[in-house]
């Protein structure tokens, strides 16, 4: 029986042969085509080929350079433009309102010698030109920054955008509030600022502060709206105690002393805050505050008609019951156990609501209108906030241990 080539040892080993000859031309064939289609677009490019090689919908190399440094010319031109409408903005912001924006410096009243301030310091602070009426223009501050005015303690100027000082007549403030009303001669203003609403800001729109910090006149400063609806604790009366919560803007664009009431700006120019406070601890920085002038135009508006802000009152003397040490509670003033907190009555003034509606001496008040009052500051805030002069409250409270209620019609108070 013979042999068939297949069954032959010597055949199988040309069999292999052939197939691993076949695989290596077909990746040499595959590397070459990679080479080649890498290597055309260099070698056209350096002009070793008769034609250009160009990415598909190109009509030339040219074409496609000319394209890619457009785009990036459009990019830098972008980015250039927004930077320029930014800066162009705040710019204009500023001129709409800089003239607007006043010195206000608070000078001893018995010091009458041209040098002498009377030992006493000279208050810096700023101002808002908001109007014009006659013979008059009115300038809002704050309170603060004319203090004593009111009682002729002190006297008023007010250093003008060209550099002159005039005299200010006093019109009216409100402590709760920190604002204040100036009056002075119109001749030679034309500028007024704006108030825009502060309502519909939001937290990180562009805000800008103008005022004269540390006596540098006409100081500008950028930042943001850090923060809408913030409640400061105010203590009045230097007792440690809050006694009134004020609603503040917050804002990172800088403050510093002499900016008090100066303006807070929004990108249109229009006044969106009134600068007040800064908190000046050394680990603290960018964080300072302005009156809302949702909150201060009324404010400015009751200023201007009254001298003063009118509020309703009850009547009453008063104090935080936490001021009072906690054995007393129970012991002297008979409360229960689960009393936590109300506002003392330390006193009740004569012919008044509380007075008519027989509050007494040592009564502790826990609620009005079945709103738990917690403390002063929110009986103040109630009474600030939620009712008007004239309206009849229900007054709950604590007489030697028992619980009471009266009705009381609430009458006008100038804080």
């Amino acid at each position: 029986m013979g042999y068939y080539d297949s069954d032959s040892p010597r055949a199988g080993r040309r069999s292999n042969g052939s197939k691993r000859t076949g695989f290596v031309g077909f990746f040499a064939s595959i590397a070459g085509a990679l080479l080649v289609l890498f290597s055309v677009p260099f070698l056209s490019s350096n002009g070793f080929l008769p034609y250009e090689v160009v990415p598909q919908g190109a009509s030339s190399v040219e074409e496609v350079q000319t394209n890619s440094e457009a785009s990036s010319e459009d990019i830098t031109e972008q980015l250039e433009t927004v930077n320029l409408q930014t800066t162009s903005e705040v710019i204009e912001a500023v001129d709409r309102v800089s003239d607007a924006v006043v010195g206000v410096v608070n000078m001893n009243a018995q010091d009458t010698s041209m040098f002498s301030n009377g030992g006493r310091d000279l208050g810096t602070g700023s101002g808002i030109i908001y109007k014009i009426e006659g013979e008059r223009a009115f300038v809002v501050t704050n309170q603060h920054v004319i203090e004593g005015a009111a009682s002729g303690q002190t006297r008023i100027d007010i250093t003008l955008g060209d550099g002159s000082r005039v005299p200010a007549e006093f019109v009216g403030e409100d402590v709760l509030t920190d604002l204040a009303v100036l009056t002075i001669d119109s001749e030679g203003i034309d500028t007024v600022a704006d108030f825009g609403d502060s309502e519909s800001l939001r937290a990180g729109e562009p805000a800008i502060a103008i005022g004269n910090p540390l006596s540098f006149e006409g100081s500008v400063t950028l930042g943001i709206i850090s923060a809408v609806e913030r409640s400061i604790p105010i203590d009045l009366t230097g007792n440690g105690q809050p006694d009134w919560e004020a609603e503040v803007l917050q804002t990172d664009a800088a403050i510093n002393p002499g900016n008090s009431g100066g303006a807070l700006l929004n990108i249109q120019g229009e006044v969106i805050g009134i600068n007040s406070m800064k908190i000046s601890q050394q680990e603290v920085e960018g964080i300072g505050f302005s009156i809302p002038t949702d909150i201060a135009v009324p404010v400015i508006e009751d200023l201007e008609q009254f001298g003063e802000v009118q509020r309703p009152q009850m009547g009453i003397v008063l104090r935080s019951l936490q001021e009072i040490p906690s054995f007393h509670w129970q012991d002297t003033l008979g409360l229960p156990e689960d009393v936590t907190g109300g506002v003392y009555v330390e006193g009740v003034q004569p012919n008044t609501p509380a007075a008519t509606a027989g509050l007494n001496e040592g009564d502790v008040i826990v609620s009005l209108d079945g709103e738990e009052v917690l403390d002063a500051n929110d009986l103040r805030r109630f009474l600030y906030s939620d009712v008007s002069i004239g309206d009849t409250i229900e007054v709950s409270f604590y007489r030697d241990g028992e619980q009471q209620s009266v009705e009381l019609t609430l009458e006008k108070q100038v804080f």
